[in-house]
């Protein structure tokens, strides 16, 4: 039976179950319900901690805000809710989303969505291979260390030095967790930076990545084909199969030396 949040756990991350006779730590999962200007919009599956950035990452990510947006966290919200005030932004009519920890938007593969919101990526750093495939190694992943059980999402900037890092048992999370950061930090675009994932690169981890503006996505895993069609078509720099001091390059290799 799982019991309570570990004592000292960054923000109920991660809590202790019983096994063959022992104890496992293992990583939190719980819903968040995201209101925009308190409206519900969404419900994920995720590892708390960071939530004001997940949520903020989310409705960018969405392109339900934009980087100009105004966003504060009201007081006094029930434990597992947050609500994003954003003057003016307004969700797609008669559209909810539901998110599972291992799937960001699934259903929602158009390429032209992603069009109306996120432009093609131009210019970015050019960075050695041998670089990129180190990114991985950088990333600092303490609550997988011990629980096996996250993902984790890093802003490098082009020296390969890890800016910012966060973890969450869903990968799209993990990335939202980041780009909502930078976004409340007024970073976006990510023009000049590297996103670097834990796990494989599917579509909607290409989407994020057009959105915030990054040229270059790293993953230690594969790419699905219309992460790679995506990639393209946003001219981002998508390699994966980071491990072992190699990397594929499968889009834009004009960033790679």
């Amino acid at each position: 039976m799982p019991r309570p949040p570990l004592e000292g756990a960054a923000s109920g991350m991660l809590t202790e179950v019983e096994r063959d006779g022992g104890v496992d730590e293992v990583a939190v999962e719980l819903p968040l319900e995201i209101r925009l200007n308190g409206e519900p919009v969404a419900v994920t599956m995720r590892t708390p901690g960071h939530d004001l950035e997940l949520a903020v990452g989310f409705l960018y990510g969405e392109g339900i805000v934009d980087a100009a947006a105004t966003v504060t966290l009201p007081e006094n919200l029930a434990a597992n809710t947050v609500d994003v005030r954003a003057p003016g932004a307004r969700p797609p009519p008669g559209r909810r989303f539901y998110t599972t920890s291992s799937c960001g938007i699934c259903g929602k593969g158009a390429l032209e969505e992603v069009e109306t919101i996120a432009p093609r990526v131009e210019g970015g750093p050019s960075i050695e291979r041998e670089l990129l495939a180190a990114l991985p190694d950088r990333l600092r992943q303490p609550a997988f260390e011990r629980t096996g059980g996250l993902h984790a999402t890093g802003l490098f900037d082009a020296s390969g030095q890890a800016l910012l890092v966060r973890e969450d048992v869903g990968r799209h999370n993990a990335m939202d967790k980041v780009i909502g950061q930078a976004l409340l930090e007024g970073r976006l675009p990510l023009s000049d930076q590297v996103l670097c994932v834990s796990g494989r690169l599917a579509f909607e981890l290409v989407q994020k990545a057009a959105r915030a503006g990054a040229p270059i996505l790293v993953g230690v895993g594969a790419p699905t084909s219309l992460a790679v069609e995506l990639a393209v078509d946003r001219r981002i720099t998508l390699t994966g199969f980071a491990r072992g001091g190699s990397v594929n390059v499968y889009t834009h290799p004009e960033r790679v030396t």
